[in-house]
C-alpha cells in the first residue's frame, strides 16, 4: 500500500570437440542442424568427430534442439562421436539455460471475476493464489483456473492493488526457498490516477516488511533510492522507509501495531515482460542491512492511486527452487 510518508542472465554453452587421428576422412559437423533458438548449441564453425576405418558418423549433425541424431559413429568409430550427445542435452533446456516469457502472449479465456470492495484473496491455478484490497470505489480481479495470468481493473479508487503468486506460512525465510523466480506479461489501458506501481509484491513477518519491486507504472517510475543495484541485467534503485500505509491497513503478524517497514526497488527502465529474479532483490536488500522476516507472499501486482483503467497479465508466474 502507498506510503503516506512518501534476462535472468542467459548462459550461451559452448561445446568444442576435438579431432583424433582417423585410418579414412572424419565426418564433419556442419552445425547447420543446431538452432540456437530452440536451446540447441550455436555452431561455431565445423568440429570433427572421430570415425572408425569405415566413416564414423554417417551424419555428425544435431537436430534442431540440439541433440545428436546418429551419436557417433555405428561402425568401429571411436566414444568421442558419441560425446556430442551429452553437449546436445544440456544445450536443450539443461543447467544454465534459462528461457524468459513470450511477450506475445495473449490472455487466455475461462477466466472468473470478482468484486473488489475492500479485500479479497482466493485460490487459482497450481497454488497460485490472487488478492486484492482497495478503500475507494472498487473494482474487478479476474482469475484463471487454468492458466497462470489475471486481470484487474478499477474506477476512480483512492488506492487499489490486484495481485497473483505464491502465499506461505511465514516460518521460513527467503534462502530456505532458494531461486525466487517471476515471468510476467502485461498490457495497460485506460488511466492509473495520481501514482501506479507494477511489478512484485509481498510481505514478510518478524519483521513486518511490506516490499515492492516496481518493473512498470502508468506515468513513470517514482520514489527512487540513492542506493543501485544490478539484478538480472538491469540497475535497480533501493531504498528503505517506515509508514502506516493508506488508511493504517497492513498485513504484519498477529499483534503487530504501530507503523511497519516498506522496501522498494525500482527500476531505472521500465519494461512490460520479463523475468524478475525476485531473490535476487532480497539480497540486494540484505546487503544494505536492511532485515527482511519470513516470507508470507510474493506476488506480481498492480498498484494504482485512482483513474479509470485496466491492466492484462496474460503471463504471471512465480515459482522458488526449494
Amino acid at each position: 500500500m502507498k506510503s503516506t510518508s512518501a534476462a535472468v542472465t542467459l548462459v550461451s554453452l559452448g561445446l568444442t570437440i576435438t579431432a583424433c587421428a582417423a585410418t579414412s576422412d572424419p565426418a564433419t559437423e556442419s552445425g547447420t542442424g543446431a538452432s540456437p533458438g530452440a536451446g540447441g548449441q550455436p555452431a561455431s564453425g565445423s568440429s570433427s568427430v572421430c570415425g572408425g576405418t569405415t566413416g564414423g558418423a554417417t551424419t555428425g549433425g544435431t537436430t534442431a534442439t540440439g541433440a545428436v541424431t546418429t551419436g557417433g559413429a555405428t561402425t568401429g568409430g571411436t566414444a568421442t562421436g558419441g560425446d556430442l550427445a551429452t553437449g546436445g542435452e544440456v544445450a536443450n533446456g539443461g543447467a544454465g539455460t534459462v528461457t524468459g516469457p513470450d511477450c506475445s502472449a495473449t490472455m487466455p479465456t475461462g477466466g472468473i471475476t470478482v468484486d473488489l470492495t475492500s479485500w479479497i484473496s482466493g485460490q487459482a491455478a497450481d497454488g497460485l493464489s490472487y488478492g486484492g484490497w482497495t478503500n475507494g470505489n472498487g473494482g474487478t480481479v479476474t482469475y484463471f483456473p487454468n492458466a497462470h495470468a489475471f486481470a484487474a481493473s478499477w474506477n476512480n479508487s483512492e488506492n487499489f492493488l490486484a495481485h497473483l503468486g505464491l502465499d506461505f506460512d511465514g516460518s521460513r525465510s527467503y534462502p530456505e526457498y532458494g531461486t525466487i523466480i517471476a515471468e510476467f506479461v502485461e498490457q495497460k489501458h485506460g488511466e492509473a490516477g495520481g501514482f501506479s506501481m507494477i511489478g512484485m509484491y509481498g510481505w514478510t513477518h518478524n519483521p513486518c516488511v511490506e516490499w515492492y519491486i516496481d518493473e512498470d507504472s502508468y506515468h513513470g517510475l517514482f520514489g527512487r533510492g540513492d542506493v543501485t543495484a544490478t539484478i538480472d541485467g538491469a540497475t535497480y534503485y533501493l531504498r528503505m522507509n517506515e509508514t502506516t500505509g493508506t488508511g493504517g491497513a497492513n498485513a504484519c503478524e498477529s499483534g503487530h501495531t504501530g507503523p511497519w517497514i516498506q522496501m522498494h526497488s525500482t527500476r531505472e527502465a521500465p519494461r512490460q515482460c520479463g523475468t524478475i529474479t525476485v531473490s535476487d532483490h532480497f539480497d540486494a536488500w540484505t546487503a544494505q542491512g536492511w532485515t527482511l522476516g519470513n516470507l508470507t507472499s510474493v506476488h506480481i501486482n498492480v498498484e494504482v492511486g485512482g483513474g479509470v483503467g485496466s491492466i492484462d497479465f496474460p503471463v504471471a508466474n512465480v515459482t522458488t527452487s526449494n
